[in-house]
């Protein structure tokens, strides 16, 4: 898919996985993800993998913003069916990032847009997304798209061997 940002012609197209290493880098260059993420040469595979493994699940759609050759931005977009909402579909957002250089420059609002009509397409009721407390200008940026803070978010965070839920 081409548009023009204004200064920008942006390409939006599914990613390969010649496009991983630019991915996490994308994925890195912030402060909650250079935490977490691993950006060297060689690349981890297990990043390889789960590439593969979205890849292969029609129910995802991983997709980098082009310019000028160059990935400069990056969103992955899961379909979640459900019984709720009489059977109706959910599109869940995550794993946007956009290059701090191209920041501010229509990039994350047309990654929005191609996710929003994507949920469309497959007939998605809700397009829904969580976002770290520690992002308040993500925040501000979400509620500018038109997206309302209405659930509270949890996590359990599996990686904590002394973390074991037990049953009621």
């Amino acid at each position: 898919m081409e548009t023009s940002t204004g200064r920008l012609d942006l390409a939006i197209r599914r990613a390969t996985r010649d496009d991983v290493p630019e991915i996490v880098r994308l994925l890195a260059d912030d402060p909650l993800g250079g935490r977490r993420e691993s950006y060297q040469n060689p690349l981890p595979q297990s990043y390889y993998d789960a590439f593969d493994e979205i890849n292969r699940d029609r129910h995802h759609e991983l997709v980098v913003a082009e310019a000028e050759g160059e990935v400069i931005g990056t969103l992955q977009l899961t379909f979640i069916p459900s019984l709720t909402h009489q059977g109706g579909r959910r599109a869940q957002i995550e794993a946007v990032r956009v290059d701090r250089r191209y920041r501010s420059q229509g990039v994350g609002g047309r990654l929005f847009e191609w996710a929003i009509t994507r949920a469309r397409e497959e007939r998605c009721h809700v397009v829904q997304l969580t976002t770290d407390k520690a992002r308040p200008d993500a925040h501000r940026f979400y509620e500018r798209l038109g997206f309302v803070a209405t659930h509270a978010g949890m996590k359990l965070d599996l990686t904590t061997p002394s973390v074991v839920p037990r049953p009621a």
